[in-house]
């Protein structure tokens, strides 16, 4: 079964390959799919409608044709630089964006897991959209930078702290003061932030394989457990965390949900849960 957005056959392609999982693909090949304004749209209105559809448990992020992302659009960058004599005109830019670069690389306020399923390569925004999602599924040929500082500018879309976060200090300091490009193997195994190496032609089918994972447990443990992981990473003090966590919507959801009696029926009669969707919280 799949879907359309309106233009989405120009910009944005958005398919359910699979029951619960919806698949939003950038379609801008020839130029990498570098982000525009109306890409960037497209997707924040198909991640608030995969946010409202309580049928919808997992999102799929990719990109047609050689990259996954080439980044932001630097000639149009270059051009809006060029006739700005505003002071702070960058600034103002990145703090009017609430769920960053692509609508995914500081989006926070879902609490259904996202993946990328990434080909060829992420750079720029498009690296600080796979550092924010919460799986990464990566082409073994795939490639990811933040070069910004070789372009004079910084990876201020919320990739900086992120980093951080999966690589240690010393290793965020290397990508991001040089610029320089890691290969998938590195970024598995020494950066952390790939979760699945998948043969060149595969980071699809091996995201479905990832997501129908995630989708055989209940979709309100999942969506309680990544609240709590989106809490503890903006909140210093793990109990700090667990009160805010322990007082969300999504964690009071699994209590008074139908799926925590389900999953506890089938552990006692020994058999497969039968999930439901969850209630709109």
């Amino acid at each position: 079964m799949s879907t359309t957005t309106k233009n989405a056959d120009k910009i944005l392609l958005v398919e359910t390959p699979a029951p619960h999982v919806l698949l939003l693909t950038m379609n801008r090949p020839s130029v990498l799919n570098a982000m525009s304004p109306e890409l960037e749209e497209a997707l924040a209105r198909a991640l608030d409608a995969f946010d409202a559809d309580n049928s919808l448990w997992v999102c799929i992020v990719a990109g047609t044709g050689r990259v996954f992302c080439a980044g932001a659009d630097l000639a149009a960058w270059q051009k809006r630089q060029s006739h700005s004599n505003q002071a702070g005109t960058e600034t103002s830019t990145l703090l009017a964006s609430p769920h960053g670069f692509g609508a995914l690389s500081r989006r926070t306020v879902s609490s259904k897991p996202i993946i990328a399923a990434v080909q060829g390569g992420a750079y720029g925004g498009g690296c600080e959209i796979v550092l924010n999602v919460d799986m990464v599924v990566s082409e073994e040929d795939a490639k990811f930078a933040l070069p910004e500082v070789k372009r004079g500018v910084v990876a201020a879309a919320g990739g900086i702290p992120r980093i951080l976060d999966g690589a240690g200090y010393q290793l965020a300091a290397e990508m991001l003061f040089t610029g320089r490009t890691v290969s998938a193997k590195e970024a598995y195994e020494r950066f952390r932030f790939v979760n699945v190496l998948a043969p060149k032609g595969q980071a699809l089918k091996a995201a479905l394989a990832l997501a129908g994972r995630v989708c055989e447990a209940s979709p309100d443990a999942v969506r309680s457990s990544k609240r709590a992981l989106v809490i503890a990473r903006g909140e210093p003090g793990a109990e700090r965390a667990y009160e805010l966590h322990a007082r969300s919507r999504e964690a009071e959801a699994v209590w008074h949900g139908q799926n925590i009696k389900e999953g506890l029926a089938a552990f006692v009669e020994k058999r497969k849960p039968k999930w439901t969707n969850p209630a709109k919280l």
